[in-house]
């Protein structure tokens, strides 16, 4: 999927297939590869995929928020001409989804979340990140998923970069705050879209009654489980994700 990056402007990003846009939104150390097997399966089966590239590290500190990305995702949609999309989020990513959603309701025509931020997330913990400790970062890498193999070496390399390099921690630091002050628990019974909670049952760092609430507080969603998976369905357990997403497209028409 990497090979199909392309760069126009501010915007970096991959996109194929033709059909209802699906705007793919990864989460804060989240790479576009996490997706690759929803990408493949979706722009292959009738959806134009597209996943940008949110800018999390190259913003100036002060626009480096949740606000800010709902805005990148704006400029993206208007550059692209896209109407009614579906927005698909990860962690992070599910809640600059939804931010979005509050402010654009009207070119939104479906959301899907897995693994969302929003309501409440449990971060790396306070101590988080401690630069140069490499065993540290690989276990809480590790601790994301319920297989501890999901966690590549590679994974574990990009993560570790990522907390030795100064500004992209301050970044990481501030969004990860703007999170937290964004709470969405208000917003989500005015937000009228056919969503789709997708939430493995062994999620620690957005746990099962996380997803709980996101059902009972939006007024036209529908929640499924995946056994045995952590914070990234779609990593974990992509055919299974994939079938339960495709079917739900179905049911709904979308």
């Amino acid at each position: 999927m990497t090979d199909q990056l392309k760069t126009e402007g501010k915007f970096t990003y991959a996109e194929a297939g033709e059909g209802p846009a699906i705007i793919v939104l990864h989460g804060l150390m989240g790479a576009l590869s996490n997706f690759g097997a929803t990408f493949d399966h979706f722009s292959n089966n009738g959806y134009n995929v597209l996943i940008p590239e949110l800018p999390l590290y190259s913003l100036p500190l002060l626009k480096t928020n949740v606000k800010h990305m709902a805005k990148f995702l704006y400029d993206f949609i208007e550059y692209k001409n896209l109407k009614n999309v579906i927005l698909l989020g990860n962690s992070l990513g599910g809640h600059i989804g939804l931010y979005f959603t509050k402010h654009y309701p009207e070119k939104v025509g479906a959301l899907v979340l897995t693994g969302s931020s929003g309501l409440y997330e449990k971060a790396m913990g306070d101590s988080f990140p401690k630069r140069g400790n490499y065993e540290y970062i690989e276990e809480k890498t590790k601790a994301v998923f319920y297989d501890p193999a999901i966690a590549t070496k590679e994974l574990v390399d990009d993560v570790f970069k990522i907390v030795n390099d100064r500004s992209a921690v301050i970044r990481t630091l501030s969004i990860a705050k703007s999170a937290i002050r964004h709470n969405m628990a208000n917003d989500l019974p005015d937000m009228k879209q056919p969503t789709c909670l997708i939430w493995g049952k062994q999620d620690t760092v957005t746990p099962p009654e996380v997803a709980v609430d996101f059902d009972k507080l939006l007024p036209d969603s529908d929640l499924f489980w995946i056994d045995k998976c952590g914070h990234a369905a779609m990593m974990e357990r992509p055919e299974e994700f994939n079938k339960i997403l495709s079917d739900w497209f179905t049911s709904r028409k979308i």
